[in-house]
């Protein structure tokens, strides 16, 4: 484990806000071939990628990650990028999410047999298109798909060990486009209200309940995020006391425009949602435009021997027993589930995205111990 706190120091001093890299894989690359990985560096577009592999006895184990972060952004007391340390803290944008999680994992991997590998992405906070999609594809292509893969996001909500992630909500956003005819309120006869559409199509689809949940799903929830007409007209009159609207608002727009996104659990797909979403347009607005884009189908791991494997580990290190459970959004396993079983267990998210993020020195070492029991275990 001597080798955790220099290397988790090392990426977070690495400015790799996607999709710069500054030199993060390079470094993650020189420390794998130190300890005997194979280690095959993957451009795709103009985002650094790395696939490292170590072989040995007992079923191949994966670990995935990320080494990109997102902004710092203003108001830290620490420098975001000098992984400085204080108060038993080592603080970073990354520290939890999620270079901390990577150095952990290495760290236990180091002097730990068996048959290990890494896919390591500097694409995941951004659109996630030139990342771990494409290097599972290569994965595939050269007969690498593990039997397990476990990714380090920080899945934690209060303490180090209560929370295992085994499948995620998928995430649907649809774009709505309702053409009318521009034209004076007073003579809604020369006009074709596109509102008086769509407010109604909008209204059935929030009423619906879509589920009602099931054992690790909470029920899907359609939101409603954006309603425009893009009308000029609408501005308040500057310089009165009392504020009054423009005359103009009278105008009746040429077109609205919704937004929503749907997350749903495995009762629903993307070609099911689509579907509902063009048969209620259908009745309400026959003319509308729809545009979807699925980020990621919903998907659970069953319990079974890798995720029994994982929670003993937790409980040996921690005497925590972690809940398994499906909630938050969207991550990279979304991606390996369509290859092999995953599942998702890192550290406290507290401070993820967050001003001064940090972890607690004990909880990345009890993360590393954690890793290193489930890589030696045998349902691992």
């Amino acid at each position: 484990m001597e080798l955790l706190l220099p290397l988790a120091r090392d990426l977070l001093r690495r400015r790799s806000i996607t999709p710069a890299d500054d030199g993060a894989q390079r470094a993650l690359a020189a420390t794998l071939e130190r300890l005997g990985f194979t280690v095959t560096p993957l451009r795709f577009g103009n985002i650094e990628n790395l696939f490292a592999e170590r072989a040995g006895a007992g079923p191949h184990l994966a670990f995935a990650g990320h080494t990109d972060v997102v902004p710092p952004g203003e108001g830290w007391l620490h420098d975001p990028f000098g992984a400085e340390i204080a108060d038993d803290m080592l603080f970073g944008r990354g520290a939890v999410d999620m270079k901390g999680a990577i150095a952990a994992f290495i760290a236990a991997a180091a002097d730990t047999p068996g048959h290990v590998s890494l896919i390591i992405t500097g694409d995941e906070e951004a659109e996630a298109i030139d990342g771990t999609a494409k290097i599972l594809e290569w994965m595939e292509a050269h007969g690498k798909i593990p039997d397990f893969c476990l990714v380090g996001e920080p899945t934690c909500r209060v303490a180090l060990g209560d929370t295992v992630k085994i499948g995620r909500r998928g995430s649907l956003n649809a774009a709505i486009t309702v053409p009318g005819r521009q034209g004076h309120a007073a003579y809604p006869h020369l006009a074709d209200n596109p509102i008086h559409r769509l407010i109604p199509a909008l209204a059935e689809l929030a009423a619906r309940e879509l589920d009602q949940g099931s054992e690790f799903f909470q029920p899907s929830s359609l939101q409603i995020t954006s309603v425009d007409v893009g009308n000029p007209a609408t501005n308040v009159i500057p310089g009165r006391a009392t504020a009054r609207l423009n005359p103009a608002t009278n105008v009746i727009p040429g077109r609205a425009t919704a937004r929503l996104n749907i997350r749903f659990n495995p009762a629903h797909n993307e070609a099911s949602l689509t579907d509902w979403l063009t048969e209620t347009l259908a009745r309400h607005a026959p003319q509308a435009e729809l545009a979807i884009h699925c980020s990621g189908e919903a998907f659970l791991t069953a319990p079974g021997p890798h995720t029994a494997a994982l929670t003993a580990a937790i409980t040996a290190t921690t005497g925590i027993t972690p809940e398994q459970n499906t909630g938050g959004g969207t991550s990279d396993a979304r991606f390996i589930s369509r290859y092999c079983p995953v599942a998702e267990f890192g550290l406290v998210g507290a401070t993820m995205h967050q001003t001064d993020e940090r972890v607690p020195i004990a909880e990345l070492r009890q993360l590393a111990a954690i890793y290193q029991t489930f890589i030696t275990s045998p349902g691992a």
